[in-house]
């Protein structure tokens, strides 16, 4: 099987728009590929869906183990005649400065995969393969196999640059030139990136991103460094069966769309059958389901939908008050308060004197806002400091936190469930906990903590047997 790592000094330096256009040319070619994202970027994953039609993967080194990493990406690369990872941030960035935990090269050295760096090339000439030299030489376990210079100025500027690469490095092939083209760039907005879903115009613009890859970039070139990547993966089939069919709701939509695709993996494999619904169009819960789970997205961009969809916040209220086990993270979380605070739009200006409160759920009974800069960003370490829905007290678990919406503060009767850190620095207590209802900020993967999946999915099957016995907390 063919790999390749799409990785760049640094963030904006365009392998996101690069990776696209290079998987719609595979594509184009008659190659099935998988893509791959490395880090907790929900994101991108749904662009590389668009281009391949296969469902993007995240891979991450610091929130689950090389094992569990090179398991998913051998489970997930299946099938396919490439897989094609794209980086996070610069090559070597990761969750600190002294080790390449989270980091692109250690999703690289895990699947033994080759790197192709993108560069910007933009005011750089010889100078820029004195930078490739630098990244190619840090880490000796890490292979760079090839470079594309983006943003390059002119036939000579890229003259310029394959002289230099050609004289100091000519083991590392310059795969291609890239002008500087305004129309490559993807729209973006208050939270970043505008997702998948919401651009209108995206077989258009991966159109483009496609003709401009298959015009300056030698696709034989970069297929044949391609190769160096070539091996035979295997994968751990204990799991890879299903035990029982639990039925558990989770909600996908537009405003529900960030989850973890391992997420739903190992749910199924712990005996779960995902029954997807639509807090923003569905008037009722999926018939006979045993638990609920409320993943992150936009629920800030629908507030309106899902404060006027009074049917459905009814059923998830009276779920949670029989006793229901529900998971909500991040938007899923925010759906469960009492509800978004109108007085600012999307981007934080004020439209007005008053505040109109746009109801949500109700489950726990605070508001909530959302701020014109980013609250919260960076990986979270979660320590169950009691039994929840989801895992047992002491479970340790991993995942990311990401936000611009900040809370009223939580009422002190309402339980706190986990104790979050970053490496050594304690964050305090979070993890919030209603009845068999558990909310929280952090985006958790599954595979940090195997116990995840399976108490999930078996608390979720006992509510079907019979009523969970939790203490109420009022």
């Amino acid at each position: 099987m063919k790999s390749i790592v799409i990785a760049a000094p640094m963030s904006g330096s365009g392998k996101t728009t690069i990776t696209l256009g290079l998987l719609e040319c595979l594509k184009r070619r008659g190659l099935v590929v998988a893509p791959f994202k490395v880090g907790p970027d929900f994101i991108d994953p749904g662009w590389h869906k668009l281009a391949t039609g296969r469902p993007s993967i995240n891979l991450d080194g610091w929130m689950c183990t090389e094992h569990f990493v090179r398991d998913t990406f051998a489970r997930h690369a299946r099938g396919a005649d490439i897989t094609v990872i794209e980086g996070v941030m610069g090559l070597f960035d990761g969750i600190d400065g002294d080790s390449e935990a989270g980091s692109t090269a250690q999703i690289a050295r895990f699947v033994n995969a080759p790197v192709i760096l993108v560069v910007d090339a933009k005011s750089q000439a010889r100078s820029a393969a004195a930078l490739v030299r630098g990244f190619a030489g840090f880490d000796p376990r890490v292979r760079v196999a090839g470079v594309i210079f983006n943003n390059v100025g002119s036939e000579n500027h890229a003259r310029i640059l394959r002289q230099a690469m050609a004289s100091s490095l000519p083991e590392i092939r310059v795969l291609g030139c890239i002008p500087r083209d305004e129309r490559m760039h993807i729209p973006s907005r208050h939270l970043g990136l505008v997702t998948a879903a919401e651009n209108p115009i995206h077989e258009d613009f991966l159109g483009h991103l496609a003709g401009v890859v298959e015009k300056y970039v030698d696709m034989n070139s970069l297929l044949s460094s391609a190769e160096l990547g070539c091996q035979t993966y295997t994968f751990d089939k204990t799991n890879d069966k299903c035990v029982g069919l639990t039925p558990i709701a989770v909600a996908r939509d537009e405003a529900f769309c960030f989850v973890y695709e391992d997420n739903l993996r190992l749910l199924r494999e712990a005996g779960a059958e995902i029954c997807e619904f639509s807090p923003m169009r569905d008037s009722a819960l999926p018939e006979g389901i045993g638990g609920i789970y409320l993943p992150g997205g936009y629920p800030e961009l629908y507030a309106e939908h899902l404060a006027s969809n009074e049917a459905m916040k009814t059923a998830i209220r009276e779920a949670v008050e029989k006793d229901m086990p529900v998971y909500a993270e991040c938007g899923g979380f925010i759906y469960l308060t009492r509800g978004q605070a109108s007085a600012t739009d999307i981007n934080g200006v004020k439209r007005g004197n008053s505040t109109r409160l746009l109801e949500f759920a109700g489950i726990f009974p605070v508001t909530t806002r959302m701020l014109p800069r980013r609250k919260a960003l960076g990986y979270r370490q979660v320590e169950l400091l009691a039994d929840s829905p989801i895992a047992r007290k002491g479970s340790v678990a991993r995942g990311h936190e990401f936000h611009y919406s900040e809370m009223e503060a939580m009422p002190e009767w309402v339980e706190r469930v986990y104790m979050i850190s970053r490496k050594e620095n304690v964050l305090g207590s979070e993890g919030f906990r209603y009845r068999n209802c558990l909310a929280s900020y952090v985006h958790l993967h599954f595979g940090s903590c195997p116990e995840i999946a399976a108490t999930f999915v078996g608390n979720s099957r006992e509510f079907i047997t019979g009523p969970l016995k939790a203490k109420p907390l009022r």
